[in-house]
């Protein structure tokens, strides 16, 4: 509620308790000790609707209906005593109130027995008292019904907002699920690599008598290394203007790796700019092929295909099993990279296939694009 209503309300209350008090002392009833006991009562009286109001606002059914009978009594009593004007406005009060607030049968109730009281100590005409009392009815109804309004707006409003708070932390989750798997897929994909050299390293040095004839393996292994490092760098870098929408095409990427690792790329279908999340997928996919090519089939001839089609994007790469598995180099790395890839493309609603095909091995995805 704004602070100007919020003003505007207490001032017209403040003046109807004026009027209604003035309205009660200034008739010829009351002198002297009777003057005092009005104004008691009035005070009383105040006091007491006071709390009727919040009572029935928190929806305390027993003690409303308690109150709501010690101000028909008080009504009575103005009315007895001469004060007809303060007895009329507390039955159409409490009558209005009563049925707006309280539950439905018992609002009925208690605003039809103060609408009861107001009519049979009217003095009006009957016509009158009927048009009187049936609009006092159906403006407490009426009231109720505005009431119940306002309070299914709200509840819609506090629903509305609790969902797009739910809404917006989904999606900052999601974004943040999307930002680790970009930096886990870059980091194991480098590591991994540099894994495999270092791995060769060790080797040679257990294995040589003489580190001095295998020095050029040696430093070849190192600098490949340096070499993965730096690409692990890049593709950080990749992964964060990925995510910043800054990519560059997914062929010019294969491109680099291909040439990189002596493979062969075949596109197909017509070239477009992929989704951001689908350009990732591919990407990812590749590395981790290549990677595992290097790893598992040293000397592979490795050839990958880049398929376009109407609503998605295929990957392939497939190698001719090289010159054998090497046990030691294989054993380096974590062993979830497909796996992980796996799970990227299910999330995209698409697939991934790996496993021995014909002399070799081979790994197929395929993504909504």
């Amino acid at each position: 509620m704004s602070g100007a209503r919020l003003w505007i309300g207490r001032s017209v209350r403040v003046l109807v308790v004026a009027g209604l008090t003035w309205s009660t002392v200034a008739g010829p009833h009351f002198r002297g000790w009777a003057l005092v006991a009005a104004l008691a009562g009035v005070a009383t009286t105040l006091v007491a609707f006071r709390a009727f109001f919040r009572v029935t606002r928190e929806r305390l059914l027993w003690p409303s209906v308690g109150l709501l009978l010690v101000l028909e009594a008080a009504a009575f009593g103005f009315s007895f005593a001469g004060a007809r004007t303060p007895a009329i406005v507390l039955w159409c009060a409490c009558a209005i109130t009563a049925m707006e607030r309280l539950p439905l049968a018992v609002g009925v109730l208690c605003s039809s027995a103060a609408l009861a009281a107001y009519a049979v100590m009217n003095t009006d005409s009957w016509l009158t008292t009927i048009t009187t009392t049936a609009g006092l009815a159906l403006a407490g109804y009426v009231i109720r019904l505005d009431a119940e309004a306002r309070g299914n707006a709200q509840r819609l409003l506090a629903q509305e907002r609790a969902a797009r708070k739910a809404e917006a932390e989904s999606a900052a989750l999601a974004e943040r699920g999307r930002i680790a798997r970009e930096i886990h897929d870059v980091l194991a994909h480098s590591l991994s690599a540099q894994l495999v050299h270092l791995e060769a390293v060790r080797q040679l040095i257990q294995r040589s008598p003489d580190l001095e004839a295998d020095r050029a393996q040696l430093l070849e292994r190192v600098v490949a290394c340096r070499g993965m490092a730096r690409e692990g760098l890049d593709g950080t870098r990749e992964a964060l203007s990925a995510l910043r929408g800054e990519m560059i095409p997914v062929e010019d990427l294969l491109r680099r790796l291909t040439a990189a690792e002596g493979a062969r790329l075949d596109v197909t279908g017509e070239p477009r700019v992929l989704p951001a999340e689908a350009g990732l997928t591919v990407r990812r996919v590749a590395q981790e092929a290549l990677t595992n090519v290097r790893k598992h089939a040293p000397g592979a001839r490795v050839r990958v295909r880049l398929d376009y089609g109407a609503d998605d994007v295929g990957l392939e790469v497939r190698d001719d099993g090289g010159r054998g598995r090497s046990a030691e180099l294989s054993a380096s790395g974590s062993g979830y990279g497909l796996l992980g890839m796996r799970e990227r493309a299910e999330l995209l609603g698409g697939t991934l296939e790996s496993g021995p095909d014909e002399e070799g091995f081979v790994v197929r995805l395929r993504v909504p694009a």
